[in-house]
């Protein structure tokens, strides 16, 4: 094992449990303190070990954070796949200790373990925390130090994939006759997400699911996440009541060295790669997989379509996550065509931007069906959950958003499937949502099966907006909005002395100790998720967030969240400038992680109102001033930017007068998203024809 470990000082303060503070200060008191051992001034490096011996002859040492301090070790080894494969052998060694453990792994052939030492005391580590615990800390660390890396499904999109591909109905009762093993197949599993989920979601009795035995098969060209699955789905594996066989897991490239020839699965579940030009065009072209035509060198992602096909029962179901453009490329057209026309597609569905890797990217579920079971269909459902999207905050337009509504997607797209499954091309159609189209409509030049251009956004017949009902929302938002403009009739031109009084800066009232800084960290960037939050989330605020009035659009977990990363507190004015534009808000009971260029001024609350001091700073004049000029764009310089040097008591006033000017701004940002909304839902309820105008006098 590694001898020469070294750790930051944020590190320290997450090994010890004590905030950053704490460090600053040990180094400040303590002759004897480890001396640095690399890094620069401003961000030393020290020693693992020293610091570990220094904590434990102060007593410092706590036994509860023995996976914390294991972790350096791992990081140490620097290389990506050195470092998984030694998490991977951990993992091998943790099912040892558990009760025939190691019966359920079937694993690729792991690679010579480069650290046996480090396996050893990670071991003795499992030993005290638990087997499986300390496996996948380990695992989930590594995933996060190479988030760049690695495109992994997120939980939420595998529970909707997971769900379009399995079975609803669980055995009606315990005497029913036992259920048949589900074989589900994964071509690209990378980790095991997408298999960890079926397994939760066919989990037995204990676990509730389907209570179906399911037999997991997977492949992955790339041998450490391979290793990493194996390990990963054989701890699993044994928590269930009715496991069945044991998850095989083999390494190679799917497309060219298919580890499952023979095998005709009940489901396939895939996040396959994109844009590959390499896939084995030219080798493969006699390939008896290629039903539906020999797809061509630029689309790779219908060589995994028709991959999946080819290993499905009939009957079967394959779900893949796959790139927009594969629904309209004219080089795909004629598969496209094939598929629709033999019954092997069944459903397009539009995601949200954000569901997964690349995030800027709407990308689209196929749903897809073995042929031969039932008759050829005479449509196919496409579905539009582009829009899910969770609100920012009721006082921001709709149209700015944090990341997709996971919930609403799940409903959306869930519901239109089943429906669908019952009524096929009966399915009514739902504006903006879901439309059975004929196949036969579908079939022209381009093949075009992009959802959006075939679901209608306008208001069908008989689907009229309640009118009188958004009529009387806007009429609520209005009434608040002009009840607000009454209290601000009071706010007068202000006698002197305040006007055109003396003025400080935010430089002065720094170096005063009236005011803090505390500039967020890009330090979290690779650990913040996006989506629906858990309840024990930390928000993560970025700076464009702050400039557009929305709430946090990313989270951490709270165990991920280091102490040492800039924080706020109550009555903190949060700060983010861009050329010539402040934004401002003051910071309530709710700590927020501050992202990059995200600053928090901590006022002393007796020299400093907050209020007082996040309206100044909103000030165009004072952004106006606080402007450097030496380019074509003006960047703000927040030290420079100005209040007035106020009484408190005075402060106290100017401070309420601008927290019902905030106050004002948002019930006028509701109004107007509101009467926004309503006058395109009346548009589009004229225009389809579903309201008729008032006859004219």
């Amino acid at each position: 094992m590694s001898e020469r470990v070294t750790v930051t000082a944020a590190e320290v303060a997450r090994l010890a449990g004590v905030g950053r503070a704490a460090v600053s200060n040990w180094r400040r008191r303590h002759e004897d303190f480890p001396a640095p051992a690399g890094g620069t001034d401003a961000s030393p490096l020290f020693a693992l070990a020293e610091v570990e011996e220094w904590l434990r002859s102060q007593g410092k040492l706590t036994a509860a954070n023995q996976r914390d301090w294991l972790w350096p070790h791992f990081d140490a080894l620097g290389d990506r796949d050195r470092m998984g494969q030694t998490v991977a052998a951990v993992g091998a060694r943790c099912l040892e200790l558990t009760a025939e453990g190691a019966a359920d792994l079937s694993p690729p052939d792991l690679p010579a373990v480069p650290d046996p030492a480090l396996v050893d005391k990670a071991v003795e580590v499992a030993r005290a925390e638990g087997p499986y615990e300390t496996f996948e800390f380990l695992r989930g660390r590594w995933l996060d130090t190479h988030v760049r890396q690695i495109s992994a499904t997120p939980a939420e999109l595998a529970e909707l994939m997971t769900a379009l591909a399995l079975p609803d109905e669980p055995l009606d009762t315990p005497s029913a006759a036992p259920a048949a093993a589900l074989t589900v197949l994964d071509p690209a599993c990378g980790t095991g997400t997408l298999l960890s989920t079926v397994l939760q979601r066919t989990a037995g009795p204990s676990g509730g699911g389907l209570q179906r035995p399911v037999a997991l098969l997977g492949q992955e060209a790339d041998p450490t996440c391979a290793a990493l699955a194996a390990v990963r789905l054989a701890f699993e594996h044994r928590t269930l009541a009715d496991p069945g066989p044991a998850p095989t897991i083999r390494v190679g490239d799917t497309l060219r060295q298919d580890a499952f020839p023979d095998v005709r699965a009940d489901a396939v579940v895939c996040n396959p790669p994109f844009n590959e030009r390499d896939w084995g065009h030219d080798e493969l072209s006699w390939d008896d997989r290629w039903a539906y035509g020999l797809p061509p060198r630029t689309e790779s992602e219908i060589a995994w379509v028709q991959h999946a096909l080819a290993r499905l029962r009939p009957g079967g179901t394959a779900v893949l996550l796959m790139p927009p453009a594969a629904a309209s490329r004219r080089a795909g057209r004629r598969i496209r065509s094939a598929l629709l026309q033999r019954g092997a597609l069944r459903a397009v569905v539009a995601l949200p931007p954000g569901a997964a890797p690349p995030h800027g990217v709407a990308l689209h579920l196929w749903v897809l069906r073995g042929p031969g079971a039932d008759p050829a269909p005479e449509s196919l459902l496409l579905v539009d959950a582009a829009g899910a999207q969770a609100a920012a905050h009721p006082a921001v337009p709709a149209d700015s958003r944090t990341g997709p509504d996971w919930p609403a997607v799940h409903r959306t797209v869930l519901d239109a499937w089943r429906e669908f499954e019952q009524r096929g091309v009966q399915l009514a159609d739902r504006p903006g949502e879901h439309r059975a189209v004929r196949i036969i409509d579908l079939l022209d030049d381009e093949v075009d099966l992009t959802p959006a251009r075939h679901i209608p956004h306008g208001v069908a017949a008989g689907q009229a907006p309640d009118v009188q009902d958004r009529l009387a929302e806007l009429g609520t938002a209005l009434r608040d909005a002009l009840a607000l403009a009454a209290e601000l009739r009071g706010t007068g031109p202000t006698p002197a002395p305040a006007a055109g009084g003396p003025v400080v800066t935010v430089g002065d009232l720094l170096r005063s100790g009236h005011l803090t800084l505390h500039t967020g960290t890009a330090a979290h960037q690779p650990l913040v998720r996006e989506g629906q939050a858990p309840p024990d989330a930390v928000p993560v605020l970025s700076a464009a967030d702050v400039l557009a009035g929305a709430e946090p659009s990313g989270w951490l977990p709270a165990a991920e969240v280091d102490p040492a990363w800039p924080a706020t507190r109550p009555g903190d004015v949060v700060v983010a400038v861009a050329p010539h534009l402040a934004a401002t808000r003051v910071a309530g009971d709710t700590a927020v992680v501050l992202g990059p260029q995200v600053h928090a001024l901590r006022p002393d609350p007796a020299a400093l109102d907050p209020w007082f001091l996040a309206g100044s700073l909103r000030s165009r004049a004072n952004v106006r001033q606080a402007g450097t000029h030496a380019s074509t764009t003006s960047r703000v310089d927040l030290r420079r930017m100005q209040v007035l040097r106020l009484p408190p008591a005075d402060q106290r006033r100017y401070g309420a007068a601008f927290q019902r000017l905030d106050s004002f701004e948002r019930t006028l940002a509701v109004a107007a998203s509101v009467g926004t909304d309503l006058v395109h839902s009346l548009t589009d309820a004229l225009a389809a024809g579903a309201l008729a105008p008032d006859a004219e006098d």
